[in-house]
């Protein structure tokens, strides 16, 4: 019973990660379109790009509000103003009469998902049975899988639309309704995080929500699991941190753990292949319309990747498995892709083509089946509870402005090296391998709290009072920060 209550929770909650994928690849298709270019009165290449980079920009800002404002308001108060400012954003975008008011549309979309993309998976990896939390905590990175797969297949059927608006405006309105409705979730059924709860001293409204949760299972357990929670929770809050050097001072491996495993998914390079995957396309010969089909293909294979392993690996295998096995796997496909495409990009080999597009399949495999889903998981369950926005945010405003940068530097990239530039993600990717396999501890089957000992911190006792804990904690980080990192 307590799995299908979670599983409900993290289906809806999964809408803001869906709005997320959705709303950064349905721009794709938009700009696209020759309607929206004759209505917008054929922008400039610079206006066009801004769709583009306003809304990345968006992200990074909403990301950082959450390091400022997340704790503050709460999980639930924090992801439903985001749903308030995503509903405007897209409703603009959908009613825009000039190019400006469709910037301002991106521009609060992109600052809405930024804020909510990494928040989904803070909520849900502290509500999860830690038993589970590999399948509920991803949950939210196959929302961002889905949310592009429908995109790619909305774009791909509004192509056959009649020349005029709806090719571009039904698109776009079709995200209106799902901020709203996860609004009312928010309001109504789904629960508050009773970690944060805790953390604003409402103890006994905490234990309510957390029986409520753990629903079905053992009174003397779930009671266990609670105090436990509570006792490490306390101590964390008697060693309240202040400032970002002190962070730093005290919990550096976990969260330079964190932000590495946020920036080194946008350098593998991910968002350039999915966004320039129609110039592979067209430089093959292949025709508008099937490559409108084959992007749809990729975000199908993408989601369902994705789901599998989520439900299958991530809480079986392990998040450290699943990172380490997921880079080594894209340095050998991008390797492979680049030789591909350098071998028969240019020629009238049929085959050869198809095999220079299987390179592009094989990465969304590896990338969505391994690291997608269990980035942002694993990024959010190594953080104690009082860093978990603040941090979260900088990683996820990493993320955002590393992939600004590599995207935007994509179409001179291809035309001056080439599929050369492949190699400049292998190499970061291999570097991130090194990093993974050397300092990324596993988390699988622990708890939130536990996972403080995977990193030398540490983890209090039910009958230890916060202060003697806190006594104890101040020695060992002394003792670690003496002899360096992890």
């Amino acid at each position: 019973m307590a799995l299908w209550y979670s599983l409900g929770i993290a289906f809806f909650a999964a809408i803001g990660t869906f709005l997320f994928g959705f709303d950064t690849g349905i721009a794709t298709t938009t700009i696209a379109h020759q309607s929206w270019i004759d209505y917008m009165h054929k922008p400039s290449n610079g206006l066009t790009g801004a769709v583009v980079a306003v809304y990345i920009a968006g992200e990074a800002v909403g990301a950082l509000t959450q390091t400022f404002i997340g704790d503050r308001l709460g999980r639930i108060r924090f992801m439903q103003l985001m749903c308030v400012i995503v509903t405007i954003g897209t409703v603009i975008q959908t009613a825009s009469v000039n190019i400006g008011m469709f910037l301002a549309g991106r521009v609060l979309a992109g600052y809405a998902v930024g804020g909510m993309v990494a928040t989904v998976p803070i909520y849900l990896s502290e509500i999860s049975d830690p038993r589970v939390r590999g399948l509920i905590g991803g949950i939210s990175g196959c929302g961002i899988s889905f949310g592009t797969m429908m995109s790619n297949w909305v774009g791909f059927a509004c192509g056959y639309a009649p020349h005029g608006p709806v090719q571009w405006r039904l698109p776009l309105g079709i995200q209106i309704p799902w901020g709203i409705i996860l609004f009312i979730g928010l309001a109504t059924f789904m629960p508050n995080s009773p970690r944060q709860l805790i953390r604003i001293g409402k103890i006994e409204q905490a234990r309510a929500e957390f029986v409520r949760i753990r629903r079905g299972q053992l009174s003397h357990e779930v009671q266990e699991e609670f105090e436990l929670m509570q006792a490490q929770i306390e101590y964390e809050m008697e060693r309240e941190i202040t400032s970002y050097r002190e962070i730093y001072r005290l919990f550096r491996h976990r969260v330079l753990v964190s932000i590495a495993v946020q920036t080194m998914t946008s350098l593998t390079g991910v968002n350039v292949i999915q966004y320039y995957q129609t110039i592979l396309y067209k430089s093959l010969g292949i025709g508008s319309h099937s490559i409108l089909a084959l992007a749809g293909v990729y975000g199908t294979v993408a989601f369902f990747s994705n789901a599998i392993t989520t439900k299958f690996l991530t809480d079986q295998w392990g998040r450290r498995k699943m990172l380490i096995t997921g880079l080594a796997g894209i340095v050998l496909i991008e390797i492979y892709a680049a030789v591909m495409q350098r071998e028969f990009q240019h020629t009238d080999n049929q085959v050869g083509k198809g095999f220079a597009i299987l390179g592009i399949y094989l990465f969304v495999v590896c990338y969505y089946g391994m690291l997608n889903s269990t980035t942002w998981l694993y990024g959010a369950e190594v953080l104690p509870i009082a860093l978990r926005s603040k941090v979260m945010g900088l990683a996820a405003a990493s993320h955002f402005i590393v992939n600004v940068a590599i995207t935007e530097a994509g179409p001179s990239a291809f035309a001056n090296i080439h599929e050369n530039y492949y190699y400049v993600f292998v190499a970061c990717s291999a570097f991130f391998l090194v990093i993974a396999y050397l300092y990324f501890p596993e988390t699988k089957q622990k708890t939130l709290e536990e996972v403080a000992a995977a990193f030398g911190d540490r983890v209090v006792l039910v009958h230890e009072t916060p202060k003697q804990a806190s006594v104890a904690g101040d020695a060992n980080h002394l003792e670690s920060a003496a002899a360096g990192p992890a």
